[in-house]
């Protein structure tokens, strides 16, 4: 009888332990991420940050938009349907904003959008509502710095006629960042001194095979007028790199070389600037991105400000939180 008892408390401790460890998973928040396209190197970053930070503390549902709004849309969808705590939007066309913070309203699910900025009135629309990326305009102003600074060096001036005649890659017609980018950079420089003149300007998408074929092209036309490239990111930068290697620029011979700078500093562009195949670029912290990012997550999810227990604060809007930039050249870094 005595080990007929035992034998029961024992299967009864077994099912209570594996049904609580069971629960245990079960119990982890839930994080819906929507990423606007995975092949994109900067949100890779982050993506990858935001995993390492999320491990072991959080369930995440990535989702991969492909660089369509309608997938996008659809897979918020979803995640709403799998009751998320928590979505993570780094939005496809920020043109479509106000209908995914309805969806997450109509549900009463926390949003946070990333790198990918709504308009004010978007994210004021729904009080669990924020937004966690840059400054727009400062990127581009750090850009335009690296700009004049390089161009203090007249040997770039190739026709010697003191004014810079460039080429511009534009990330997306509309789209914020790429907006105040391809405004401040040369604005900036021209602040500084520099006169410019644009050969040319280019929506490539942020894409670095778009970027190679425009480039192609310009060097066709163009051929030895072009003296600096201006890309919105560092693959734009790249592709405009491969294209100028491919006509024996950038290669290592100082009189074959035209200064590229970009924005992200990639490991790519990092690489490119250490063998002097490129200039500069302006640093976006992927990796600061994931972090804060799940760090807020979770703030959201227990109704707490995003910014509790991180190193930043809001801005003057009281919804957006900005991670700042700075320039790397590969000069003591």
């Amino acid at each position: 009888m005595k080990k007929k008892i035992l034998s029961v408390l024992i299967i009864t401790i077994l099912t209570v332990t594996l049904f609580g460890c069971g629960a245990g998973e079960d119990d982890l928040p839930k994080i819906g991420v929507a990423i606007y396209k995975y092949d994109d190197t900067y949100v890779s970053t982050v993506k990858n940050s935001l995993i390492n930070a999320a491990d072991g503390r959080a369930e995440l549902l990535l989702n991969d938009g492909k660089g369509d709004q309608g997938t996008q849309n659809d897979q918020i969808d979803l995640l709403i349907q799998k009751g998320v705590d928590v979505l993570l939007v780094n939005i496809v066309d920020v043109g479509a904003a106000q209908t995914v913070v309805n969806k997450a309203k109509n549900a009463d699910i926390p949003i946070i959008f990333f790198n990918r900025e709504p308009s004010l009135d978007v994210l004021k629309s729904y009080d669990k509502a924020r937004f966690i990326g840059t400054n727009a305009k400062d990127a581009g102003v750090i850009q335009g710095e690296i700009v004049a600074d390089i161009w203090k060096d007249k040997k770039y001036d190739k026709n010697n006629d003191g004014i810079m005649q460039y080429v511009m890659f534009k990330g997306e017609p509309d789209n914020p960042e790429a907006v105040a980018r391809t405004e401040w950079s040369v604005k900036r420089a021209q602040e500084l001194g520099v006169k410019t003149e644009e050969l040319g300007l280019q929506v490539a998408n942020w894409d670095t095979e778009l970027a190679n074929r425009a480039m192609e092209a310009w060097i066709t036309k163009f051929g030895d007028k072009i003296e600096f490239v201006i890309a919105n990111n560092d693959g734009m930068a790249q592709g405009a790199i491969s294209a100028l290697q491919a006509a024996n620029y950038n290669k290592g011979d100082p009189n074959r070389f035209i200064p590229v700078v970009g924005v992200d500093a990639t490991d790519a562009a990092k690489e490119l600037i250490s063998k002097g195949y490129m200039s500069g670029t302006v640093v976006q912290d992927g990796d600061a991105m994931g972090k804060i990012l799940f760090r807020s997550a979770m703030n959201m999810k227990d109704s707490k400000p995003i910014t509790e227990g991180t190193d930043y604060q809001f801005d003057e809007t009281g919804v957006s939180v900005r991670i700042p930039y700075k320039s790397y050249t590969g000069v003591g870094e």
